[in-house]
């Protein structure tokens, strides 16, 4: 978790938002860690970050309540129109 935080304090912070799901890549991963323990928070959270790419349109993907390496089903893409990132 202290990698992650040092990544957003010491280069997230200074470029440009540009991740394509809400919340970052970054938050994602400390949430499921909180969540579901170290080893099941990073697989999610680097399932995560190989699915942000230019393919795909991105959106609203919150951590699941169940263990998942696949985006959330709850929720479409339309749904992260209007979000702040």
């Amino acid at each position: 978790m202290k990698g992650i935080r040092f990544y957003q304090r010491a280069f997230s912070a200074f470029s440009p938002a540009h991740c394509r799901y809400y919340p970052t890549c970054s938050n994602y991963t400390l949430e499921a860690i909180d969540r579901f323990g170290a080893v099941k928070g990073v697989l999610m959270g680097v399932a995560r970050i190989l699915r942000c790419q230019p393919l795909v349109k991105g959106g609203f993907d919150p951590v699941p309540a169940h263990f998942s390496l696949r985006r959330n089903p709850q929720y479409k893409e339309e749904d992260h129109r209007g979000k702040k990132r």
